[in-house]
């Protein structure tokens, strides 16, 4: 009898990636930039795949509660150690100290979670230089692209400048998509990432920079208890990543991602003598001069990979684009089961059974033709424009010839000179 094994999205990532390391295709470090791991951890999990199957990328702790923890008073203990007689100490120098010392026989990992759960964080170390080269390209296509933004005069001066959005694939040079559109925001990604999923499939990761798009801004990221609760915060195009299942690796520096600059380079060049020959004068005119040349592009740029195929995960007829495409936040439906999203009101109905939905924690889909979907727990929410507030009704029905005819009727009402509120107030000092 056959075991089932059952494998979530990531295990099944590190699956097809690991395939690739044992045909050749791939090198243990090009495996752990695409699974963003550490060349140890590419190497223990190709140990467990070896022997024991696709069941040994199952995590074993899945399902199972931890069965011990550290004594509240080791802790306190630990933290006052750390604040007081070993203040200054690294992690690691702290955690031999306390093993030869004060007999407290801890892993280095424990203790730097007691001293980050407190607040106390190991004191930063020099590091030297690294030494940087040119890598290679990843060698099947879809394994991993280069996205970006090139603001520009595109139609130098003949209209108004606006933004190119693309990509490029890091094994062959080829562009999957691109277009024109006024600046460089999270739809425009969105955008991109959507059509080139329908015309070949999910990448397996992406290289960009760490523009607030893709990273959450370093004075909002996750407090040391959420780290230790494994909850991390995403801007919206990094939740569509996780959702996807694709991997974000934000480059350090501009010539990290040299593939794409020098992409924007050569369409300055010759993107630009395109648009002049064709007397594009907008965006319209440019997004269709672009569609036509791209094709001219990737025969005249486009390079072999070192292996044949596409590393694109193709999506299933059950693929819903609008629910992963989105922009999504959380409300709290009202009494009377109205949402309130951006000055919208939703009035949600009742269905499968339930007549109310109020007080629930719902999730508001803003689509990316601004189109608003609501759901609960996964499902869908029938809805409806809920009537306009009272206020609003009455500033609506209320025509601006009546609001002026209304203060031309209006009677003044000003105080003669000898009224009681034009008189000083007066005290008798006896």
């Amino acid at each position: 009898m056959k075991e089932i094994v059952t494998l979530n999205k990531k295990e099944q990532r590190r699956l097809m990636v690991l395939n690739q390391m044992e045909t050749g295709s791939l090198t243990g470090e090009q495996a752990a930039r695409v699974l963003d791991l550490s060349l140890r951890q590419v190497r223990r999990l190709t140990a467990s795949y070896r022997r024991d199957g696709a069941a040994g990328l199952a995590h074993g702790n899945r399902g199972i509660k931890p069965h011990h923890t550290l004594d509240e008073g080791l802790k306190r203990q630990v933290v006052e150690l750390a604040q007081g007689k070993y203040a200054g100490f690294n992690t690691q120098h702290f955690t031999e100290s306390l093993r030869e010392r004060e007999g407290i026989s801890l892993s280095r990992s424990s203790v730097r979670r007691i001293l980050l759960t407190a607040g106390i964080k190991s004191p930063k170390r020099r590091r030297s230089p690294k030494h940087r080269s040119r890598r290679e390209r990843y060698p099947q296509e879809g394994m991993l692209l280069q996205l970006d933004g090139s603001p520009h005069d595109w139609l130098e001066g003949r209209g108004p400048s606006f933004t190119l959005i693309g990509a490029i694939d890091d094994a062959t040079g080829k562009v999957p998509y691109a277009f024109f559109q006024e600046q460089e925001n999270s739809a425009g990604y969105f955008l991109l990432l959507r059509e080139i999923v329908a015309r070949y499939g999910i990448p397996l990761a992406l290289y960009h920079d760490q523009h607030t798009i893709f990273d959450v801004p370093k004075n909002e990221l996750e407090s040391i208890g959420e780290q230790l609760e494994g909850r991390k915060k995403f801007t919206q195009f990094g939740r569509l990543l996780n959702e996807l299942g694709i991997t974000s690796i934000s480059a350090k520096s501009p010539q990290a991602k040299g593939r794409i600059e020098r992409l924007w380079e050569t369409f300055q060049d010759r993107l630009v003598s395109e648009l002049r020959l064709a007397g594009t004068r907008n965006m319209e005119e440019a997004n269709k001069v672009l569609a036509d040349y791209l094709p001219l592009f990737n025969r005249e740029f486009q390079v072999a990979p070192k292996e044949p195929g596409l590393a694109y995960r193709k999506i299933g007829n059950d693929f819903l684009p609008d629910k992963y495409f989105c922009f999504k936040d959380r409300r709290v439906v009202g009494g009377d089961n109205v949402v309130r999203f951006n000055g919208e009101r939703l009035q949600i109905m009742p269905s499968d059974g339930r007549i109310s939905y109020a007080h629930a924690r719902v999730e508001v889909h803003q689509r990316l033709d601004d189109i608003l979907a609501i759901y609960y727990q996964g499902q869908y929410l029938p809805t409806k424009p809920a009537p306009k507030e009272a206020p609003l009704q009455r500033v609506q029905t209320t025509t601006p010839d009546l609001l002026l005819t209304e203060k031309a009727n209006r009677i003044s009402h000003k105080p003669a000179p000898n009224h009681p509120w034009r008189t000083p107030f007066k005290t008798t000092v006896k």
